[in-house]
């Protein structure tokens, strides 16, 4: 067990560990902020922002936390232009507050829909309901911050 231990090795030896490692062809990448299975930033948390995206439609964080938001609001917002039961209950589930989940099945629903009564070659929006807005850096920790609308 004490083999695999990088800690008391020198610092030239795990340096070369490292660029041996990242220069292998591999399609993931070496360091992530926010991963999506195992991640720093959980569910209930997550949650609230949807939220509260959902309520205020603009709010300001981390551009790590936006980007992980961003994925299950664009989610969520598919929920509500279903519009059927089982989507109200699967949306239900994870967004907080009963104003947050009127507002996805009747304002966004018919925000998004698609409308093919103007254009015959208009698809259904798959996605990209929100976007990121890149701000300033915070004080503090330096940390990126963004809109998220």
């Amino acid at each position: 067990m004490t083999k695999f231990r990088k800690l008391g090795r020198p610092a030239a030896h795990r340096v070369s560990m490292l660029r041996s490692f990242s220069s292998s062809p591999s399609p993931i990448p070496f360091f992530r902020l926010v991963s999506r299975t195992n991640t720093l930033f959980p569910v209930p948390p997550r949650r609230t922002m949807v939220s509260q995206l959902v309520k205020h439609e603009r709010i300001e964080t981390t551009v790590a936390k936006a980007k992980e938001v961003r994925r299950l609001a664009d989610n969520m917002v598919q929920l509500g232009k279903e519009g059927t039961l089982h989507a109200a209950r699967r949306a239900a589930a994870f967004v907080r507050g009963d104003d947050v989940l009127h507002k996805l099945f009747t304002e966004f629903a018919f925000r998004y829909k698609s409308d093919k009564k103007h254009c015959s070659n208009v698809r259904d929006r798959v996605g990209g309901y929100t976007r990121l807005l890149r701000t300033r850096i915070r004080k503090g920790d330096a940390a990126p911050m963004a809109y998220i609308e």
